[in-house]
């Protein structure tokens, strides 16, 4: 498994109250993305998946948070992950996400290399 993010917006998903609740609950300290991300690969390790996976993916806390005390059951949709919060946000952003992985795709399979698709931000 690779891990590619980009640390201001790992820091700015993690500052969110409800991803630092969840977070300190799985002994992450939230006020250090490095030490998150170091704590993840661990958990990543141990005999149970951490779900709070979604949370340095980017998905909402609130969808996280849903997914893990329902677990996996009772969601509104589907998309990129189970949507326990808001629908048409959710809905709106897997749009988005796949018309973003149907331009990549095109330029990769016109010739273009994963480092020329890499974008910096």
């Amino acid at each position: 498994m690779i891990y590619v993010y980009r640390p201001h917006a790992l820091e700015c998903d993690l500052a969110n109250q409800r991803a630092r609740a969840l977070l300190l609950k799985y002994g992450y300290t939230p006020e250090n993305p490095n030490c998150c991300v170091v704590h993840l690969m661990r958990r990543l390790c141990a005999e149970e998946f951490p779900h709070e996976i979604g949370l340095f993916l980017s998905y909402p806390p609130e969808d996280v948070l849903g997914f893990i005390q329902n677990r996996a059951c009772n969601h509104k949709c589907v998309g990129c992950w189970k949507v326990y919060g808001d629908e048409q946000a959710a809905k709106n952003i897997f749009e988005k996400y796949d018309k973003c992985s149907k331009a990549y795709f095109r330029q990769w399979q016109q010739g273009k290399s994963i480092e020329q698709l890499t974008v910096a931000g």
